[in-house]
């Protein structure tokens, strides 16, 4: 039996330190994601290298995957459904889930007519992250690539907003969702990125489909999908596709906006814990995510589920990378619930 299944793209997160004058000069628009080919991403990579300017970090990352690592180091029990490819990337990513406790599965996600997908996260000196994503493989994952039984052994089932965009899967993501919903399986869903609403959102709302049981966002993700003005409206329009939504805003407070049984929303305020030195914010939402959804699967209240979950993503921000050690997760996980 698992807590969660999640479903996600794999990439291999290479990690770059620049200042605005070099990120400038890449074109790529700070503060967002775009999708690139391999010839893109390996022009890019050139750039760096020709200006000798060297990865900081190399790890495994991708949306839903960094919400599992977290959700699994907390001590949650998770199965992670993706795609990668036969090659040194694609070992290491799943050995690095499978390492924190993420279950995967070998033969249904090793593909031999692809590459593992990559992700080039420049961090700007204002802790901003801007990312270029080639997909490989990844943006041929599709059903068969799925463990169903896994799933029908879930409480829940949580998919990235990424999802939205890929072509291959989206034929199959009601299937998808309707066996989770035929094995009461509640289903999580994560916006992931302003792109995926810009430029994906009618797949973003054949994902969400009759509703879901919870949508997580941030405050520009969420005005942007209901065209809200403010982040308290926005998480309230939000419960009109599922029963919880959780929408946070950085360093100020996270809006919870939860639906009863007759149709009224009620909402929960929660700040974050101040942070004096954010140096890099590539996986605080995907961490905010999966420790907010541990708390959740634990029967923790919606308090508590925040407390934790800004703990986790206010530590993320203050390092490089998008993933803290099992023993920072545990850490954490004693301070904020005992």
């Amino acid at each position: 039996m698992y807590d969660v299944m999640a479903i996600g793209n794999a990439l291999v997160d290479h990690e770059y330190q620049l200042n605005d004058e070099q990120l400038i000069k890449t074109s790529l628009a700070k503060g967002t994601m775009t999708l690139a080919s391999f010839d893109e991403q390996t022009q890019l990579l050139n750039e760096f290298k020709a200006q000798q300017i060297q990865p900081s970090k190399q790890s495994g990352g991708g949306s839903a995957a960094n919400a599992m690592y977290a959700f699994s180091c907390l001590g949650g029990k998770s199965f992670y459904g993706c795609r990668v490819g036969d090659d040194e990337a694609g070992k290491f990513y799943l050995n690095d889930l499978n390492q924190a406790g993420v279950a995967t599965s070998d033969q249904l996600s090793i593909t031999h007519d692809g590459v593992t997908g990559s992700c080039v996260v420049a961090i700007t000196p204002d802790g901003e992250r801007t990312m270029q994503t080639y997909l490989g493989t990844s943006s041929d994952i599709q059903q068969a690539n799925i463990d169903l039984d896994a799933l029908s052994q879930s409480d829940w089932l949580y998919f990235e907003g990424y999802l939205a965009m890929s072509e291959a899967l989206r034929p199959d993501l009601q299937k998808i969702r309707k066996q989770a919903i035929d094995n009461n399986t509640k289903i999580a869903v994560s916006f992931a990125d302003p792109a995926v609403v810009n430029f994906g959102k009618e797949g973003l709302v054949e994902m969400l489909g009759e509703g879901v049981d919870t949508i997580f966002c941030n405050v520009d993700e969420a005005k942007l999908f209901t065209d809200a003005k403010d982040i308290k409206q926005a998480a309230q329009v939000l419960t009109n596709y599922c029963q919880l939504a959780v929408v946070t805003s950085g360093p100020d407070d996270t809006v919870i906006c939860q639906r009863d049984k007759d149709g009224a929303r009620h909402l929960t305020i929660v700040s974050p814990p101040t942070v004096d030195n954010a140096i890099d914010t590539n996986g605080a939402g995907d961490n905010y995510s999966g420790a907010f959804l541990y708390a959740l699967t634990q029967g923790y209240s919606l308090q508590q589920c925040a407390q934790l979950a800004g703990h986790v993503a206010s530590r993320i921000v203050q390092q490089f990378g998008p993933r803290l050690t099992s023993e920072q997760y545990q850490q954490i996980a004693q301070q904020i619930l005992g």
